[in-house]
């Protein structure tokens, strides 16, 4: 107890810079194919200075994209949970680096949540749950999406999926400044509070998450079909298109077909994963497709 912590010492050398930069082109081209030498980049970075939280939540970042989007893979491979260990290795190290940043931590308690799911791992799971819930105060419009994406992955009939389902409802309120309508969910009243500054920033679209709104309403689009509310789910798709952008997003697509399907996708949402299915994109929820990340973080085709 009386050993040092360690302590935060931001990266200069020429290699961060270039990890750092190779990063986020992959990521904004959504280069899925090019994660494994964006690893390399950052980990060597990050040997070189493992005091450097930005590195350390990037390699985080990498790994949760890896995982997430492993529908993009021609065979699936037992090994891809590794990933989600490292995630948890790499926010755990960002988080004790930078506790002040509520995203890390929220990213922190979805590693916990997922692996304890994986491994069936209560303990890990109810842990993961008060961490986003530390995670929700700190940061609520960040957070209440954050850690309600990884529970539509559960069973529609379950607790946390009606919990992680609330948490969108919740995000919407704090975004529009009041109770936004259940029956009628239009936020067109709300465009007005677009900003690019303070924590209401995470409702919009930003240069790190440039289809961020839209990948909002996508999944909770799909949370609402999988509980079966398909005609809800189409009001909240619908509030995808009211972004400035959206007729430059590359999945706008994938939203006009749900809105076609959203009745018959209730069921199609329900199935149980496989191999099979995760080579689907239209019959998966947004968390399990192609595009888990990319719907709100791919720039512009």
């Amino acid at each position: 107890m009386f050993t040092p912590s360690k302590k935060a010492i931001p990266s200069q050398s020429a290699l961060a810079f270039q990890a750092d930069e190779y990063f986020w082109t992959t990521l904004h081209q959504g280069n899925y194919q090019n994660i494994p030498n964006a690893e390399k980049l950052l980990l060597a970075a990050y040997l070189k200075n493992p005091n450097d939280p930005k590195l350390a939540a990037h390699l985080g970042f990498l790994h949760i994209w890896q995982i997430s989007e492993r529908a993009r893979l021609a065979q699936q491979n037992p090994a891809a949970v590794n990933d989600i260990i490292l995630a948890r290795k790499y926010f755990s190290d960002a988080y004790e680096l930078n506790p002040d940043d509520a995203r890390i931590l929220g990213f922190l308690g979805v590693t916990y949540l997922v692996e304890g799911q994986i491994f069936n791992d209560q303990r890990q799971q109810v842990r993961g749950y008060f961490t986003l819930k530390r995670a929700i105060v700190a940061w609520p419009q960040f957070n209440y999406f954050t850690a309600g994406y990884p529970m539509s992955s559960l069973p529609a009939n379950s607790k946390n999926f009606a919990q992680g389902l609330k948490w969108q409802w919740q995000n919407l309120d704090v975004c529009a400044n009041t109770k936004v309508s259940h029956s009628n969910p239009d936020f067109s009243p709300y465009m007005h509070l677009e900003t690019r500054y303070g924590p209401k920033r995470a409702c919009w679209n930003s240069w790190i998450a440039p289809y961020n709104f839209e990948g909002f309403f996508l999944n909770m689009g799909d949370m609402l079909v999988k509980s079966g509310d398909w005609q809800t789910a189409i009001k909240i798709y619908n509030n995808a298109k009211l972004a400035d952008n959206y007729v430059t997003w590359p999945y706008k697509s994938v939203l006009e077909k749900r809105i076609q399907n959203a009745q018959q996708n209730v069921t199609a949402f329900n199935q149980p994963i496989d191999n099979a299915t995760l080579s689907a994109d239209q019959k998966l929820i947004m968390f399990n497709s192609q595009f888990s990340c990319m719907a709100c973080h791919q720039q512009q085709n």
